[in-house]
């Protein structure tokens, strides 16, 4: 009996061991892969650095000799160069090359030239990288007549013009994804920022005039705050002052929905083909990716230009809702045309325009420091979906999705636990050895007596 008890314990004492060996192994394993070597390398993410690189490319080789950048599908940077020269220079920096026919500046001079032609609402356009065209976008209230004249125009500068006619109209759209109401209408909370003395609510300039009072419900029971500054049309961004002066917890965080949120680390500019994420108090969560950079559209209102195009899709009341990619705020929701159940296109105000102009910088997670309207590090992004953006009020906190939780899982990925798992782990092998030495005795004992009893 007392031998069969010895051998139950020494078995359980190496299936322990055996336990914390692996236990201690995921403990260092996880913490070390979780920690970045330094804080530069952790706020890093692919379409970032391509977008660096494609921009420095374009910069070096001139508006002569590229016809802009975009990310690749598998996250390269990609520049259009318009000889061989310039493709094997690009090509020897790390990104691809694509020769095309046509310079940035004779896009750029194709747009001038539909700008000065006379304006028509419903219309719209945008540089296409990828094809080395401007695109001109007509939706349904535009006349055969103006569509014809305006198609006129395009034919005049040159085959590297495309008119497309599109469903439905080109529209502002109100609201967002954290609800304010004034008698302008009802808009949308965009991002948190500050002058360093105030907080403001930076939203779509249409929304509503200097003066106008906003209110975070139905029935005017609680102010928000009045708008004091903005630029509609030309620009399409307002600042909205907080009543209080102070934004309040969890300014940093973009509501998402279902309660939960995404911290904002910075600004940043977007590149062509990177997804990007919007939020909005009609519908929800969406996202896509940019599709075009510097767009003008002709609203009814008037005309905006410098906008981000994009594929992801809005509907009427998620107008000044934010747009961001790995926790760097990119722009606010301008307008657009289609819907969520055909898809359309949706144009946005950049945010590091809207910054400098105001003269206001984001109000930050306090772990991504001061940031102004330049680019900023990133953290880790919402995913996709069409999740109903949550009630909560503008300036209140949220959680945030991909925060440190309590689980298990993310508490062996703590950094801190490199020197515990350490200790797990050397504590399983002595645990080991003991038991092995034990055994090896105790064979070694049994051995001599039974050599002891044959030979005598």
């Amino acid at each position: 009996m007392r031998h069969a008890r010895r051998h139950i314990v020494r078995r359980v004492a190496r299936l322990a061991a055996v336990g914390g060996l692996l236990l201690g192994g995921t403990m260092v394993t996880r913490a070390v892969a979780s920690e970045p070597p330094d804080a530069s390398a952790a706020a890093r993410t692919l379409a970032r650095p391509a977008s660096g690189t494609g921009a420095a490319l374009v910069s070096r080789l001139g508006d002569a000799r590229t016809a802009g950048h975009w990310v690749g599908s598998d996250g390269r940077p990609v520049v259009a160069v318009t000889d061989e020269d310039a493709a094997g220079e690009v090509r020897r920096a790390g990104a691809g090359a694509r020769v095309v026919r046509h310079s940035m500046r004779e896009l750029k001079s194709a747009v001038s030239a539909l700008r000065s032609a006379p304006r028509v609402p419903g219309t719209a356009w945008a540089l296409d990288y990828r094809s080395n065209e401007v695109v001109v976008r007509g939706d349904s209230t535009v006349s055969a007549s103006d569509w014809s004249r305006l198609t006129g125009v395009a034919r005049d500068i040159g085959g590297f013009v495309r008119m497309e006619r599109v469903e439905g109209a080109f529209t502002t759209r109100l609201n967002g994804a954290r609800p304010i109401l004034s008698t302008a209408g009802r808009c949308s909370a965009g991002f948190n920022v500050t002058d360093g003395s105030s907080d403001f609510i930076l939203t779509a300039g249409h929304c509503g005039p200097t003066g106008s009072v906003w209110f975070g419900d139905g029935q005017g029971g609680r102010e928000v705050g009045s708008t004091v500054a903005g630029s509609f049309p030309g620009d399409d961004f307002s600042l909205v002052q907080y009543a209080g002066g102070e934004a309040g917890d969890g300014a940093d965080v973009v509501a998402v929905g279902g309660g939960k949120g995404v911290r904002i680390t910075g600004a940043g500019q977007p590149s062509v083909g990177q997804r990007v994420f919007r939020s909005g108090s009609t519908t929800g969560l969406r996202d896509g990716r940019v599709t075009a950079l510097d767009a003008t559209v002709n609203y009814p209102e008037g005309t905006v230009t410098g906008l981000i195009e994009t594929d992801v899709c809005a509907e009427p009341g998620d107008s000044g809702g934010p747009m961001f990619s790995q926790g760097v705020a990119l722009g606010v929701t301008s307008g657009g045309s289609g819907d969520c159940a055909g898809g359309g296109t949706t144009f946005f105000q950049p945010v590091t325009e809207a910054l400098a102009s105001l003269g206001v910088r984001l109000i930050v997670s306090p772990e991504a420091g001061d940031a102004g309207p330049g680019p900023a590090p990133s953290q880790p992004a919402a995913g996709g979906g069409g999740a109903a953006a949550g009630a909560a009020s503008p300036g209140a906190s949220a959680p945030v999705t991909g925060g440190n939780g309590s689980t298990l899982l993310s508490r062996l990925a703590d950094r801190r636990n490199v020197g515990p798992g350490l200790l797990v782990v050397a504590g399983s092998l002595i645990v080991l050895v003991a038991t092995r030495w034990i055994r090896v005795e105790r064979d070694r004992n049994v051995y001599r007596r039974y050599y002891s009893a044959t030979w005598g």
